[in-house]
C-alpha cells in the first residue's frame, strides 16, 4: 500500500512539521529510525535516539507533540501527535495489512460432518477438524492445524499452521494461536504409589477469553477436573508453559520461556518476564511484575516487583546482589585483618 505523508498524518491524527514540498511524498512501508529509507515512515520516542533525526533517510517520523528536536534532516517531515507509538502502530497496520484468507475449505482438509461453522470460514489444506466442533464467523484455520472434538472457536480467530487444540477447548473471539502451540494437553499430574508414578486423569479443559494471543510452541495444559482459564486480552509469548488449573486474569503479559506450575492465580495486568518460574498454588497479585529469571515460591502482592531466586521484593533483592558482588573483596579484607591480628597477638605473647 502507498499513501502520501499528508494522508498518513490525517489518518493517524498527527500534525505535519517540516518542508511542505515533501508532504506529497509517497510512504510505502514502516521501519525503525536507524534503518528507514526514503519512502518509509518511522518513530522517535526516546531521547537517546534523538541524533537519528539528523541522519535518518526516512521521509516521515512520528514524534510526540512536545518532543524537542534540532537540526533535523531537511527532507524529514515530523508527524507530531499525543501518542506517537500508537500512531505508528496504526501506520504499520495501514501500510502492512494482514493477510486475508479466502473463505474456502480446502479439499485436502479433513472436516467432520458434525462440524458447524459460520460465514467466511477458511480451513487450509491438511487441517483436521474433529467431531462436534463449532467455528465462528471469519475464522481462519491454516495448514495442518488440528482441532479436537467438542471444541469451540469464536469469531475472527486465526489458528496458524500445525497448532493443536485438544478436545473440549473453548476459545473466544479475535484469538490468535501461533504455529506449534498445544492447547489442552494433559496436565502433569501424578501420585507416587507402590514404587511408581500413578497418572491422575486430566478430564478438564482450557477456556480462552476474547482478544488473547498465544505464541509459537507454547503449551497450555487442560485442568485436571475444572478449567485452565486465560482471561481476555492476555498475551502469551513463545515457548511458555502454563500448567493445569491455572487462572490467568485479564490483560496479563507472559514473556518467553516463563513457566507456571499448576493451580496458580495470575491476577489482571500482571507481568511475568522472560524465564520467570512460578511454583504451584502461588498467587501473583494484580499489576505485579515478576522480573526475568525470578523463581517465585510464595504469593506476590499486588503492584509489587520481585526479582531473584527465591524471588524477593526488587529493592531487597538488588541490595543482596550488590552485597554478594562485594563478597570477594570482603573476604580479602577479613583475611588481611586476621593476618594483622595474628601478628599483633604473636608480639604480645613474646617474652
Amino acid at each position: 500500500m502507498a499513501i502520501t505523508i499528508h494522508e498518513l498524518a490525517t489518518l493517524c491524527g498527527a500534525t505535519m512539521e517540516g518542508n511542505d514540498s515533501y508532504s506529497k511524498v509517497l510512504i510505502t512501508a514502516a521501519n525503525d529510525i536507524a534503518a528507514a529509507q526514503v519512502g518509509q515512515v518511522t518513530q522517535l520516542t526516546q531521547a537517546s535516539y534523538r541524533h537519528f533525526a539528523q541522519t535518518t533517510r526516512a521521509s516521515a517520523c512520528f514524534i510526540k507533540a512536545d518532543f524537542d528536536t534540532q537540526d533535523i534532516s531537511e527532507s524529514l517531515i515530523l508527524l507530531r501527535c499525543a501518542d506517537p507509538e500508537r500512531a505508528f502502530i496504526k501506520a504499520v497496520t495501514l501500510l502492512h495489512p494482514q493477510t486475508v484468507y479466502t473463505p474456502t475449505i480446502s479439499p485436502q482438509a479433513v472436516v467432520a460432518k458434525t462440524t458447524s461453522y459460520g460465514r467466511n470460514i477458511h480451513i487450509g489444506a491438511f487441517a483436521v477438524i474433529d467431531e462436534n466442533v463449532e467455528i465462528g464467523d471469519n475464522t481462519s484455520i491454516l495448514t495442518g492445524a488440528c482441532i479436537g472434538k467438542n471444541s469451540k472457536i469464536g469469531k475472527n480467530c486465526l489458528i496458524y499452521p500445525y497448532a493443536v487444540l485438544y478436545d473440549d477447548v473453548e476459545i473466544g473471539d479475535n484469538v490468535i494461536i501461533h504455529s506449534g502451540a498445544i492447547i489442552g494437553a494433559d496436565g502433569f499430574g501424578y501420585k507416587f504409589r507402590d514404587g511408581s508414578h500413578l497418572k491422575v486423569p486430566q478430564v478438564g479443559n482450557v477456556v480462552i477469553g476474547n482478544n488473547v494471543e498465544i505464541g509459537a510452541n507454547t503449551c497450555v495444559d487442560r485442568g485436571a477436573l475444572g478449567s485452565t482459564l486465560i482471561g481476555k486480552g492476555s498475551k502469551i509469548d513463545n515457548l511458555v508453559q502454563i500448567g493445569h488449573n491455572n487462572k490467568i486474569g485479564q490483560h496479563v503479559i507472559v514473556c518467553g520461556q516463563a513457566g507456571i506450575s499448576g493451580s496458580c492465580t495470575i491476577d489482571n495486568y500482571a507481568i511475568l518476564a522472560g524465564s520467570a518460574g512460578i511454583a504451584d498454588h502461588v498467587k501473583i497479585g494484580q499489576g505485579a511484575v515478576v522480573m526475568a529469571r525470578a523463581g517465585v515460591a510464595n504469593d506476590v502482592e499486588a503492584k509489587t516487583q520481585v526479582f531473584g531466586s527465591p524471588a524477593k521484593e526488587k529493592r531487597v533483592a538488588y541490595r543482596e546482589q550488590i552485597a554478594i558482588a562485594q563478597l570477594p573483596d570482603l573476604v580479602k579484607k577479613i583475611k588481611r585483618l586476621e593476618e594483622r591480628l595474628a601478628e599483633l597477638e604473636s608480639k604480645n605473647e613474646a617474652p
